[in-house]
């Protein structure tokens, strides 16, 4: 690098130096990575140390690294002298762009600030959470967070696990038109941490809605109704009984998480009955069909792979899931499978949900039945316990 070359550098470690680094933006890539366009490096503390947080953003993706102080420095040195032909170094107090010729000088240009800038070093930006912790007297009573409403160490698994479902239920309830989402029954409820979240959402987002939590352990059921009202939640509600037990009368939003292989399918074939507008199960153990499969032993391409336990388990749960599916659109629902990580204790979900479809969908219900028929019959199945419950 030349002289101008030579002073940036300077310039950027003075900063670091000083604590006036804010970032590092390099442009106008010209090196052998494909793929690659910018980078950008900021400073960040970690663990009370402080690093340089390297950002490459690629056509497709970014990748993020983090490196110590020097061979950060090193890094830099280097792209400038060959990758990057523009760099702007932002510090507190001005902004220095550096820029190479067709021939390969550089030129310096230096801006300085009306007013001083930050310099940020938090690893990552606070989330927005839907769900706040603060003054929140149900997740104090249900364990989550202390008094003054900061979460327990051991429960931020939990408390990050209720806003991404929270998360989630708000992007699928934006799909409704306003107001849709009066009635809403949660099978399953257990400590009731989601079904409180959900009435908490609904309540401050002016759709006031009555939630009832079906849970068929009675100590719960008492324990969250205490918590209910002392919260001062006036329409929800949790009932002794189980998802079969459960009557369904009026549901707009029926959700079902981790209910053990064909009580999924019950709460299905409720929110179907109920003419749910929108059915949100996660399911959990797909035992009935991986039985039906085993038994039926049908002959077909798969079965290099099914021959395998591992693999066996895989294709029923993708099986029970994927015919799920078909019946709710059988039912004119418009359907989503998709995963989401959620926390430690169950690292992987598989989300189906329903979506009452108000347009006729493009496949008839003669041709979903044909495909349910096929299905079953290339898998060996004999029935699928939804099938048999909603009678088709």
């Amino acid at each position: 690098m030349d002289q101008h070359g030579t002073t940036f550098v300077n310039e950027i470690k003075k900063a670091i130096t000083e604590s006036a680094f804010v970032k590092l933006a390099l442009g106008n890539y010209k090196g052998t990575e494909e793929g690659l366009k910018q980078l950008y490096v900021k400073p960040v503390l970690i663990k009370n140390k402080q690093l340089l947080a390297f950002n490459y953003r690629y056509k497709t993706r970014d990748i993020f690294k983090n490196f110590e102080i020097e061979e950060g420095l090193s890094l830099i040195e280097g792209y400038l002298a060959g990758d990057f032909n523009v760099a702007t170094l932002f510090s507190t107090h001005k902004e220095m762009i550096l820029e190479r010729s067709a021939k390969g000088s550089f030129r310096l240009r230096t801006k300085q600030l009306e007013e001083k800038k930050e310099a940020n070093f938090s690893h990552n930006k606070e989330k927005k959470r839907l769900i706040l912790a603060k003054d929140n007297l149900y997740l104090h009573e249900l364990g989550l967070t202390d008094e003054q409403g900061t979460v327990f160490k051991n429960a931020q698994d939990k408390y990050k696990q209720i806003n991404k479902y929270i998360e989630i239920l708000s992007s699928l309830i934006k799909e409704l038109p306003q107001g849709t989402i009066k009635n809403v029954v949660d099978m399953g409820s257990g400590k009731g941490y989601l079904t409180f979240a959900l009435y908490d959402y609904l309540l401050n987002h002016q759709q006031k809605a009555n939630v009832v939590g079906v849970e068929f352990r009675k100590d719960l059921v008492d324990l969250c109704n205490e918590i209910a009202v002392n919260a001062k939640f006036e329409q929800l509600s949790f009932v002794e009984g189980t998802i079969e037990s459960y009557d369904t009368e009026a549901i707009d939003l029926l959700i079902a998480l981790h209910a053990c292989d064909t009580a999924t399918d019950d709460a299905i074939y409720k929110g179907i009955k109920a003419n749910a507008d929108l059915i949100v199960v996660a399911p959990c153990c797909h035992k009935q069909i991986r039985r039906e499969i085993e038994k039926g032993k049908a002959q077909n391409e798969l079965n290099f792979l099914t021959k395998h336990g591992i693999f066996l388990e895989r294709q029923a749960e993708m099986v029970t899931d994927g015919l799920r599916a078909l019946m709710l659109e059988y039912f004119g629902y418009k359907t989503k499978v998709f995963e989401f990580v959620s926390d430690v204790h169950t690292p992987k979900n598989v989300l189906v949900v329903g979506i009452k479809n108000k347009d006729k969908g493009t496949k008839s219900k003669d041709e979903i039945l044909q495909r349910i028929k096929e299905t079953k019959a290339y898998f060996g199945i004999g029935y699928h316990h939804l099938e048999r419950l909603l009678e088709i």
